[in-house]
């Protein structure tokens, strides 16, 4: 469950790539877009730019190398030509990448064009959580202190935790033990020990936590109808606290995020 060090620098490498494909769609213009030619392009950055692979394609007999869901779509929206991005969406593209055998994962929720200002909230909200939970990221703390700081805040905003979907351990293979749960009670769960890789991913619901999978067995929506938001990133517990092994150049961090920890690519 714990990582070797050499495994950790193979890891921060992966990280430090897939950081580099969220940085080349901040610089996209994603109004236009289908969510295809978003998965296209980046399938060509990771393979010709970074001589890496991209991990999701093939996983579990999935076709694509992103999961891209909009609005009410929580997760494992499949790409598509008519999927178009419009002025107004939210859109989370969720990206893994494999490179020298080890895998990273990360995810972040776009707003595309003037977005009112219900969805923005939402969207900072996520954000603010993911965080809330990286925070809480130290040798010795629990699972549930991360589950726990991520629920508080949701909560306390007014929205609702997915509970379906969790972190994942993960390193030469994509999921892995421990589970994270977005949820839970200060104090409880496994103890975190240095050398532990996993990710944060919480997905916020503006309506009721409920969803439902849609008929093509991918394609996971909020059952009443409300938005929906996801961060991630991978993180590794080290001998301080946490480093984010995924964190993007210029990435903002909330000022509290991790008071006594270290957050770098």
């Amino acid at each position: 469950m714990t990582k070797e060090p050499h495994e950790l620098e193979l890891l921060a490498e992966s990280g430090r790539l897939l950081a580099r494909v969220f940085e080349m769609l901040d610089r996209t213009a994603l109004s236009g877009l289908s969510t295809l030619e978003v998965n296209d392009r980046v399938e060509r950055f990771i393979v010709h730019d970074l001589a890496a692979r991209p991990a999701s394609k093939g996983q579990y007999g999935y076709a694509f190398v992103l999961n891209a869901s909009i609005n009410e779509v929580v997760c494992h929206g499949i790409p598509s030509r008519q999927a178009v991005l419009r002025d107004g969406d939210i859109v989370n593209f969720d990206i893994t990448l494999e490179k020298n055998g080890y895998i990273a994962d990360s995810s972040k929720t776009y707003l595309v064009g003037e977005v009112n200002p219900a969805a923005r909230r939402l969207v900072r909200t996520t954000y603010e959580a993911m965080w809330k939970g990286i925070r809480a990221v130290r040798p010795g703390a629990r699972l549930g202190d991360i589950g726990w700081a991520i629920e508080r805040h949701a909560k306390r905003n007014g929205y609702s935790v997915v509970r379906e979907y969790c972190g994942h351990g993960i390193g030469r293979e994509m999921h892995e033990e421990p589970q994270i749960l977005h949820y839970g009670k200060p104090g409880t769960g496994l103890a975190l020990r240095e050398g532990m890789v996993f990710t944060i991913e919480p997905m916020l619901n503006r309506g009721r936590r409920s969803v439902r999978t849609q008929d093509d067995g991918w394609t996971v929506v909020t059952r009443d109808g409300s938005l929906s938001a996801q961060f991630e990133h991978t993180v590794a517990v080290t001998s301080s606290g946490v480093c984010v092994l995924t964190l993007r150049a210029g990435e903002p961090v909330p000022a509290d995020a991790i008071p006594a920890a270290r957050a770098h690519a």
